[in-house]
C-alpha cells in the first residue's frame, strides 16, 4: 500500500500528489543523513513511510487542524510528528523543538529542502522553552511522540498551549498506566484528561496509543521546572 491510499484508508486523508512528493523526498534526505547522522533506526523506505510518516498523521485521527493553527512539537527528533503533520495540513505554522543540534540542523534542512514556509525550528530543551515569552501559552495543539512517560512529559506540553488547547502524546502499551499516573500532574498543570485513542498501523504488531489532554487553565509560572528536574522528580511521585 502506497502513502496515499494508506493515509486515506486509515485516516480519511486526501493527499495531493504535490504532498506525497514531499514526503517522498523527505524520507530521501532520513536516510541519506542517516548514513552520517543517527537520526533514525528506521533505515527502509517502506519501514519510513508506515512507522514515521503514517504514525505521525494518526494524530489527526483525534484533532482537527486547520489553516492558520499554531503547532509545537516537542522533542522532535528528526522532525516526528511535526513535519508530516505539517505537509498534510495546508497552512499550519509549525515550531519543532529540540535540544540535540544534529537533529536541529536536520529538520532545518528538511524545511528548506521542501520549502515549508511556516516552519519554525527551535533548538531548546522543552523546560526552557516553556519559560520563552513568545512560546508559552500560544499554541492550539502540541504534540509529542516517545520523549518521556507521561507524568514528566505534561509538564513539557501543557505551559506551551493556549488555554483550550490540545496537548497529544503518542504512548505505547503503557499509555494507560501513564494516564493512570499523571492525575496530579494534570491537576497541578491546568490539564484534563480527555480520551485516549488506539492506532493501529498496517504491518506494525504493537498498536499505540494517542493520549489526548486539554489545558484548561493557565499553568503556574513555576512550571517547567529547571532542565531535569521534570524526570528526576516528577510531579505526583
Amino acid at each position: 500500500m502506497n502513502l496515499k491510499d494508506a493515509a486515506h484508508t486509515l485516516f480519511g486523508l486526501e493527499l495531493t500528489d504535490s504532498q506525497v512528493g514531499q514526503f517522498e523526498r523527505y524520507t530521501e534526505e532520513l536516510l541519506k543523513w542517516n548514513q552520517h547522522t543517527n537520526l533514525t533506526a528506521i533505515d527502509e523506505p517502506e519501514a519510513v513511510m508506515v512507522r514515521h510518516h503514517l504514525d505521525s498523521l494518526s494524530v489527526l485521527k483525534v484533532v482537527t487542524l486547520e489553516r492558520g493553527m499554531r503547532v509545537a512539537d516537542v522533542g522532535t527528533g528528526a522532525g516526528f510528528p511535526g513535519l508530516p503533520l505539517h505537509i498534510a495540513v495546508d497552512g499550519v505554522y509549525t515550531t519543532l523543538i529540540e535540544a540535540t543540534g544534529k537533529k536541529v540542523n536536520f529538520c532545518k534542512h528538511v524545511a528548506e529542502t521542501l520549502d515549508l514556509k511556516r516552519v519554525v525550528v527551535l533548538h531548546s530543551r522543552a523546560e526552557e522553552a516553556g519559560h520563552i515569552t513568545h512560546q508559552r501559552g500560544k499554541y492550539d495543539l502540541v504534540v509529542a511522540r516517545a520523549v518521556a512517560r507521561l507524568p514528566i512529559l505534561l509538564e513539557y506540553l501543557l505551559p506551551l498551549a493556549k488555554v483550550g488547547g490540545l496537548c497529544v502524546a503518542m504512548k505505547g502499551v503503557t499509555a494507560g498506566q501513564e494516564v493512570e499516573d499523571s492525575a496530579k500532574a494534570l491537576s497541578e498543570l491546568g490539564g484534563e484528561f480527555v480520551r485516549m485513542e488506539t492506532i493501529e498501523l498496517p504491518e506494525v504488531a504493537e498498536p499505540h496509543h494517542l493520549v489526548v489532554v486539554k489545558k484548561v487553565r493557565q499553568t503556574p509560572q513555576a512550571y517547567p521546572r529547571k532542565p531535569g528536574v521534570p524526570s528526576k522528580t516528577p510531579i505526583g511521585s
